[in-house]
């Protein structure tokens, strides 16, 4: 199962750090730091000092007493006077600072989660593989730094500036009546952002099944699936799904449907029920 084959499992955990550096002045720097979360080859810490996208870190775990370096990826949290939170990546993934022994990682490509991703500079659109730390932070600072094809230097990039909408295009598309919003509703469409990540969807009726979104929004998702559903089912979803975590099913109901042509498949479009918790 696609989720079964994640990069590696992500552990909410507390590990005191020792974090060595250089700052943007040049001067080195030595603070004290503490993990949030952690997988096999990052971890979001906790820092009072501000660090810089791209930059190399060393990061001792002070119980194993083990260090490596580290590339931070970006801040996965407002910065404030008190500090911030910051999604890092190990440069040597072959090295293991936690002391924790990790499922290995798989040899398929469909391990990653992707996106659709835009250079900030060149407006250069690209599909890229993004890892666990990656994701975190795109989806809260909105950007990552990337090295640029076009731009041949590395560059910020950020989710493609483009509307995915639910209702594909032709006539094989198939939407949901509803009434029509009350009045002073919001009306205005989700925007939606080319994302796979690992996704639940379970039916009423005891199936479940797991499979990849392949765009989100905050109103909902799109996935495609070779089950049959109906206009109007309601599911229970998780997206991003870990089976290795606890994961919060949120009610939702198909609202989209369409079928791939010269395939079994569809691509449905589920909205998150706005009475869910």
């Amino acid at each position: 199962m696609v989720a079964e084959k994640r990069r590696s499992d992500r552990l909410m955990l507390t590990i005191p750090l020792e974090v060595r550096g250089v700052d943007a002045k040049g001067n080195p720097f030595r603070d004290e730091a503490r993990t949030i979360t952690l997988n096999r080859h990052g971890a979001r810490v906790q820092i009072t000092r501000p660090l810089r996208i791209g930059q190399t870190i060393v990061m001792m775990n002070l119980v194993g007493r083990r260090e490596t370096e580290f590339r931070v990826v970006g801040p996965v949290s407002p910065i404030t006077e008190q500090g911030g939170e910051w999604g890092v990546e190990c440069v040597d993934l072959k090295e293991n600072i936690w002391g924790i022994q990790f499922p290995p990682a798989p040899e398929t490509e469909d391990a990653d989660s992707k996106a659709l991703l835009e250079c900030r500079n060149c407006h250069a659109v690209a599909l890229m593989r993004l890892s666990l730390v990656e994701v975190e932070v795109l989806e809260t600072s909105g950007i990552l730094s990337r090295p640029c094809l076009t731009c041949e230097e590395v560059t910020s990039w950020g989710y493609a500036e483009k509307v995915v909408a639910m209702e594909p295009p032709g006539e094989a598309a198939t939407a949901a009546k509803e009434p029509p919003a009350a009045k002073g509703a919001e009306q205005r469409r989700h925007h939606r952002v080319s994302l796979q990540l690992p996704v639940l969807i379970r039916d009423y009726y005891g199936g479940v099944e797991i499979t990849k979104s392949e765009n989100i929004s905050k109103g909902g998702f799109c996935f495609v699936s070779e089950k049959n559903y109906h206009l109007g089912d309601g599911v229970l979803v998780v997206c991003p799904y870990n089976p290795s975590s606890q994961n919060i099913e949120m009610r939702a109901k198909i609202v989209r449907l369409r079928a791939v042509e010269g395939t079994n498949r569809k691509v449905y479009g589920v909205r998150y029920d706005s009475q869910s918790a």
